[in-house]
């Protein structure tokens, strides 16, 4: 249960900074907020899936030059959700409305998944699984936490940043993986 606490934690807070999350924003305003959620969620479905994977493998390391490999993750994740990214031509790729709901699933799951790949969520959850050897929490609590983010997304977004400004979020976020990557790095350190 700890280790999907601290998941669901790292990764909302990721998630919330993150502006592909005004893509769902965008989606749910043009088509039915149901229909998003469903090719949003099934999105991250896959996403956790392949990020899970990826943090098992990366386990697989001896474990100094895991520790150090999950160190450096960790801050690579800290600076991309601190830098200032242009992710607005994710907004490109909605094009023109589809017609069918299955359409609007379609587009929602192929948008979500194309605009995370590579995401600071996907690294961190990866990172999450390699340094937890417990792949099965670390992807329930990621999903839990995506799910939820999407939830607000959808039916809460302009309310929420009225409340919190994404700054503070995401600096949040950052402070998080900088603490975790110095924790890594003293393992890796004391080996």
């Amino acid at each position: 249960m700890l280790v999907i606490a601290i998941t669901f934690g790292i990764v909302a807070l990721a998630e919330l900074a993150d502006t592909s999350g005004l893509v769902t924003l965008v989606l749910a305003s043009r088509y039915p907020a149901r229909l998003v959620m469903l090719g949003v969620g099934a999105a991250f479905v896959v996403q956790v899936g392949i990020a899970v994977a990826a943090g098992s493998l990366v386990a697989l390391l001896p474990e100094r030059i895991l520790e150090a490999t999950v160190a450096v993750t960790f801050f690579v994740g800290a600076v991309l959700l601190l830098r200032e990214d242009d992710d607005d031509d994710d907004a490109a790729m909605l094009g023109e409305a589809p017609g069918t709901r299955w359409r609007v699933v379609a587009t929602s799951f192929g948008v979500t998944l194309l605009s995370e790949l590579g995401d600071p969520s996907h690294i961190i959850i990866a990172t999450l699984a390699a340094r937890y050897d417990d792949p099965l929490a670390v992807g329930i609590g990621a999903l839990l936490a995506l799910w939820a983010v999407s939830a607000l997304a959808v039916f809460g977004g302009n309310r929420l940043q009225r409340v919190v400004p994404v700054r503070w979020v995401t600096r949040v976020a950052a402070a998080v993986l900088i603490v975790l990557g110095v924790l890594s790095a003293i393992e890796a350190i004391r080996g």
